[in-house]
């Protein structure tokens, strides 16, 4: 590197970008409208859940992605098919039961990964606009 040179810029490692397909497949089945998105709408829903991660423990980042892996591979060993591949019905139904979990910490992790998926989907333009949300500086003053 050469005196007086800027550093060079490193990109942070995203965690989405590791665990994207088989999260995709996850986001369709919590919230079924994702499936109508484009590829900006969902680089735009992994942003916004990726900025709300970058203030959280690389430990807790790294255990979300692991859970994600986790569940895609358990998908393989019940169905013989990674998530992604699984037909919509049944996918909801696999997802269910990891909801629904005896294990805590999948289960737990699962409502975790949920809450980031609508987190991501209302919390853009389109969802918020799906549900009738019209927040505005204004507050209350724009209702009148």
């Amino acid at each position: 590197m050469r005196r007086g040179a800027p550093p060079p810029t490193i990109r942070p490692a995203m965690l989405l970008e590791s665990v994207r397909t088989p999260f995709r497949a996850l986001a369709e089945s919590v919230v079924p409208e994702t499936s109508r998105l484009d590829e900006s709408g969902w680089e735009e829903l992994e942003r916004t859940i990726e900025g709300a991660l970058a203030s959280k423990p690389v430990k807790l980042r790294r255990q979300l992605g692991l859970l994600i892996r986790a569940i895609n591979w358990l998908s393989v060993l019940r169905f013989g098919r990674r998530l992604a591949r699984l037909d919509p019905s049944r996918r909801t139904r696999f997802l269910s039961s990891i909801q629904d979990s005896r294990i805590r910490l999948l289960r737990v992790g699962f409502w975790g990964v949920r809450t980031l998926v609508f987190l991501g989907y209302y919390g853009g333009p389109e969802g918020a606009a799906a549900i009738g949300y019209g927040a505005t500086p204004r507050g209350w003053e724009a209702r009148r």
